[in-house]
């Protein structure tokens, strides 16, 4: 759970798709930034963009076009006001952007496995999209052929399959597990319960997102590019079909 109130579905279940809420809180009187105390939209952060989706009662729909984090809880931004407090919604994700987000969050979790095992680089930034992502490291040397070798080496692995599970420990067994984070910046300062990410025997890592179940559902990584982004910083563009 991000806050005490708000119960955080898509950690449970990243396949929920509908759910009913109750509207417990505005954010700074706000009828279009609403609490729920449930939810399944993902909100930004961690390079995997924002749901999107409906809430609905009493027949009338307002859309969620955003959904952030704000000191702790999750803020539903809706298109127009008319909501209340401890009104009782069914909410709807938008799965169809949901399920491309979660295919190319663990699309990145991969690639970024391999091009660690292989060269040690740690992961210095990303950002994930419907039509392509980007995934940056700190790596000295690098040329096409090499991305390409890399991106081949994912499309062995995912073609093989693999389940994928989670689950908590503290921030202290996860400090003392040389290699699991793989993010330069190294774990968050403010989080004591760290969720991890297992993919089979490829990867396992922290991560508060949301992913498929087995990595085929990935389908195929595709190279687009890779770009000096300056002392050894290296980024590479990649799709799924």
């Amino acid at each position: 759970m991000t806050n005490t109130q708000t119960q955080v579905l898509y950690l449970e279940d990243s396949y929920l798709k509908e759910w009913d809420a109750e509207i417990i809180e505005f954010i700074e009187n706000n009828e279009k930034q609403v609490i729920l105390d449930k939810t399944a939209f993902y909100p930004l952060g961690g390079g995997q963009p924002n749901d999107e989706g409906s809430i609905t009662i009493n027949s009338e729909k307002y859309k969620v076009i955003n959904v952030k984090k704000s000191d702790g809880k999750i803020v539903h931004e809706i298109d127009h006001e008319g909501i209340k407090i401890g009104d009782k919604v069914h909410c709807i994700l938008d799965w169809e952007r949901r399920y491309k987000l979660m295919r190319m969050h663990t699309a990145a979790h991969v690639l970024s496995a391999i091009i660690n095992q292989q060269t040690q680089a740690l992961i210095t930034g990303n950002q994930l999209g419907l039509d392509k992502s980007r995934i940056d490291f700190d790596l000295e040397k690098f040329d096409k052929g090499q991305m390409h070798t890399f991106i081949e080496m994912a499309n062995q692995a995912i073609a093989k399959g693999g389940e994928i599970t989670a689950h908590t420990i503290s921030r202290q067994e996860a400090e003392s597990r040389e290699n699991l984070c793989k993010l330069a910046k190294g774990l968050p300062p403010a989080i004591q319960e760290i969720r991890i990410l297992k993919i089979k025997d490829i990867d396992e890592q922290p991560d508060g997102g949301t992913h498929v179940k087995d990595i085929k559902e990935i389908g195929k990584l595709v190279f687009l590019d890779v770009e000096n982004k300056g002392a050894k910083r290296r980024r590479i563009y990649f799709t799924l079909e």
